[in-house]
């Protein structure tokens, strides 16, 4: 199991309340694994508030479960699908942003 925490906590700095966790679990390389979760960090910095976002690939084919939650009771999750491309760092980063509430990629 990896996970990350991204929190600031400098004095005046606009994003002290914010904390990015992201967890991921049976995705294979670490390199890929490196690769997404700075793409989730990038997308949700600018963002109020706590995210969880896990990742937990299957054993049995090539489908990651992406899970989000974050402030006020939001919750997603999604599917990636590896043979349509949905383990690419780029691609999550599209549907990640499609996904959250406000902004669109």
């Amino acid at each position: 199991m990896l996970a990350r925490v991204c929190r600031s906590s400098e004095a005046g700095d606009i994003f002290r309340s914010m904390a990015v966790s992201v967890e991921m679990q049976h995705t294979g390389d670490p390199g890929l694994q490196a690769e997404v979760r700075a793409i989730i960090e990038h997308v949700l910095a600018g963002r109020v508030g706590d995210w969880r976002v896990s990742i937990v690939g299957s054993q049995a084919n090539d489908q990651w479960e992406l899970k989000i939650v974050g402030p006020n009771g939001f919750e997603r999750s999604y599917t990636l699908e590896g043979a349509a491309g949905e383990h690419r760092p780029e691609v999550i980063q599209v549907i990640l942003s499609k996904m959250l509430p406000g902004r669109k990629a």
